[in-house]
């Protein structure tokens, strides 16, 4: 599936959201088309190639979401890119190595992309109900995700799972324990919270990651 926008922006400087076939798809392509940007959703070789920026979501389980991957065969694709790309929510997690979301497919921890070297766990929540749902704060780094967001800004969460606090956070938050609420490395970077479902702060963390990245 290939879907074109009506954006009017030069179309080299392309967003393109990988068809992973997951349910936010749509949610997350129309929080680009209110900021204007040029964005498809694809999962054709050529076009995610040749992006400006690439967007990996996700929703549901590590899994079910690696065995997707799997079966387009786009995971040794998604390793060789080079330019901006940005996991939402299930998507980050799907950067990092390991995740124990298995899913009750079996009791082994799914092997994920190995972009971003920590793994993800059930969240502590202390007694807090899960899944972690609804409005919480986070504390930001200085990458360029967060351009202009300030330290307390409420974003949108929805998720039982995890990745720890380490070297390769980007922003955390607090639910029950500290987690991470953005992981990266290099070019790969994710959120857990959904951007497209935070208001203006979310809009914000878009339109910085629209920023980034060379026109082809």
């Amino acid at each position: 599936m290939t879907q074109v926008s009506n954006a009017s922006n030069a179309t080299n400087d392309l967003t393109v959201i990988i068809d992973t076939g997951c349910a936010n798809l749509s949610s997350v392509r129309f929080a680009f088309e209110r900021l204007n940007a040029n964005v498809l959703v694809s999962a054709d070789f050529d076009v995610i190639r040749s992006a400006a920026r690439v967007v990996l979501p996700g929703v549901g389980t590590a899994g079910a979401a690696m065995d997707a991957l799997k079966q387009k065969h786009l995971i040794e694709l998604i390793k060789s890119l080079t330019q901006p790309v940005m996991g939402v929510c299930l998507g980050m997690q799907m950067l990092a190595s390991l995740s124990n979301e298995h899913g009750g497919r079996s009791e082994q921890n799914i092997t994920c992309l190995g972009l971003v070297p920590t793994d993800i766990g059930d969240l502590d929540s202390k007694g807090l109900p899960l899944p972690h749902m609804g409005w919480n704060q986070i504390e930001v780094s200085d990458h360029p995700l967060f351009v202009g967001i300030e330290n307390g800004s409420y974003v949108y969460f929805v998720h039982s799972y995890r990745a720890p606090i380490s070297e390769y956070t980007l922003a955390s938050s607090t639910y029950g324990e500290s987690f991470s609420a953005a992981i990266g490395k290099g070019n790969f970077f994710g959120v857990q919270f959904h951007p497209e479902k935070s208001a203006k702060v979310g809009a914000q963390i878009l339109q910085n990651f629209l920023n980034m990245g060379t026109p082809q």
